[in-house]
């Protein structure tokens, strides 16, 4: 919930103009399983993310990352496709496993988005430009959040970290 400003009694009217414009983003954070250091990598789009996406940024991953690259993620469709299986098959360091269905809170990216769209809620961009940089401007001050970033790791319960 985000609360906005407006005169006691009155409910807050907003205008906002409909054009269609959409910027998605796909996301994952990273554990170093030596140091237990955390990482955020996203990549971001104009248009809805398909498998073509879900597929390169995969391969992204896979050149920033050393060592097996173990991907848990939710069962969106595009995360299913026969495409993204395939580059499973293909890459032996990738692992590709699925959160049990409609269970967003054990996904620590759920928590990163959560704190992320909080932060830009009562934004008022102009135009995808702006948006944008206002998103890449979040991300990356979230990137840079050791304890941010371990927050959302903790608050979902998963035994990604050592004590």
């Amino acid at each position: 919930m985000v609360r906005t400003w407006a005169p006691r009694g009155r409910t807050p009217l907003l205008r906002h103009r409909d054009r269609r414009d959409r910027i998605s983003v796909i996301s994952g954070l990273s554990v170093s399983p030596v140091r237990q250091r955390l990482g955020l990598y996203y990549q971001w789009h104009h248009h809805n993310i398909r498998r073509a996406e879900v597929c390169a940024f995969l391969r992204h991953l896979l050149r920033h990352l050393h060592g097996r690259v173990i991907v848990v993620w939710d069962r969106l469709g595009a995360h299913r496709s026969a495409a993204v299986h395939a580059l499973g098959r293909r890459n032996p360091r990738l692992y590709l496993e699925s959160f049990p269905a409609y269970a967003p809170e054990l996904n620590p990216d759920e928590g990163v988005w959560r704190q992320t769209k909080a932060q830009l809620a009562n934004g008022c961009p102009d135009d995808r430009y702006e948006l944008a940089l206002a998103l890449i401007e979040a991300l990356e001050s979230f990137r840079r959040s050791q304890p941010r970033l371990r927050g959302c790791i903790k608050h979902s319960g998963l035994p990604l970290l050592r004590a």
